[in-house]
């Protein structure tokens, strides 16, 4: 399959909104302005996460799903407060083509068996926020409640784990490198594309063009996720796809 491109809008009470380590938080715009924006520059994905949503004690908003589900016609993720069947169901139905579940499923890990018998492996992304652990130098732990809370829960073991649950795809994100510029964080991008045989998308800390190739390819990457270089213009997708392509990188231009 070719690489893909996925940018990625956070939202919160609307907008989309663009922090640093999962703070400090900044708008970068409207959700189906951006979404129209990413589709015509050649995105093959989109990812909407409702980032509030779990802190809130509150489900993924509908009426944003709804909105930016109409203005596109490529795949689109939605995360965000989703805690059963019944919800995933709802937002399936608003035009999602893929939920994502990250805080529930790590809470109680048969969430994901159940979406994944009753709707398809397909259909089904465990989004893993994982930080550089402080106990267990050199291994990550998994964060939830929107990388807020640090767990006891092992990186590596989570994602064996949630593969095994019947997740089709993996969305990591390093709480480390989120919103940084700095690069991917290579190290962890590597064990968990290592340690798994579904789907892994890298997330978190793209700044340059190379970060990208890195991670599609040293980093053993299906796909890479960003925000910041393309909300705040550093770059577009089709800019990264033809940066790729030129290095011999399978992508769809």
């Amino acid at each position: 399959m070719s690489k893909r491109i996925i940018p990625c809008l956070d939202t919160r009470e609307g907008r989309v909104v663009k922090g640093v380590a999962f703070v400090n938080i900044k708008d970068a715009g409207d959700p189906t302005e951006l979404a129209r924006r990413y589709e015509a520059q050649g995105a093959d994905e989109l990812v909407l996460l409702d980032i509030s949503a779990t802190a809130e004690g509150r489900a993924t908003r509908l009426d944003a799903v709804r909105r930016v589900a109409a203005a596109i016609a490529i795949p689109l993720a939605v995360g965000g407060g989703i805690a059963s069947l019944d919800y995933a169901k709802q937002v399936l139905a608003a035009g999602a083509s893929k939920v994502g579940v990250n805080t529930a499923a790590v809470r109680r890990p048969e969430l994901v068996r159940e979406l994944a018998e009753a709707l398809g492996s397909a259909r089904v992304v465990a989004a893993i926020d994982a930080v550089a652990s402080a106990r267990r130098p050199g291994s990550w732990d998994v964060c939830v409640a929107g990388g807020q809370e640090v767990t006891e829960v092992d990186l590596i073991d989570w994602a064996r784990r949630v593969e095994a649950l019947g997740a089709g795809k993996i969305l990591l994100t390093s709480v480390n490198r989120d919103g940084s510029i700095a690069g991917y964080d290579m190290g962890q991008l590597r064990a968990v594309a290592d340690a798994v045989g579904i789907p892994v998308v890298a997330s978190g800390g793209a700044g340059k063009l190379e970060d990208f190739y890195l991670a599609l390819t040293e980093g053993g990457a299906d796909a890479a996720l960003a925000a910041s270089v393309f909300h705040f213009g550093t770059f577009t997708v089709g800019q990264v796809k033809v940066y790729l392509a030129e290095r011999g990188v399978d992508v769809r231009l």
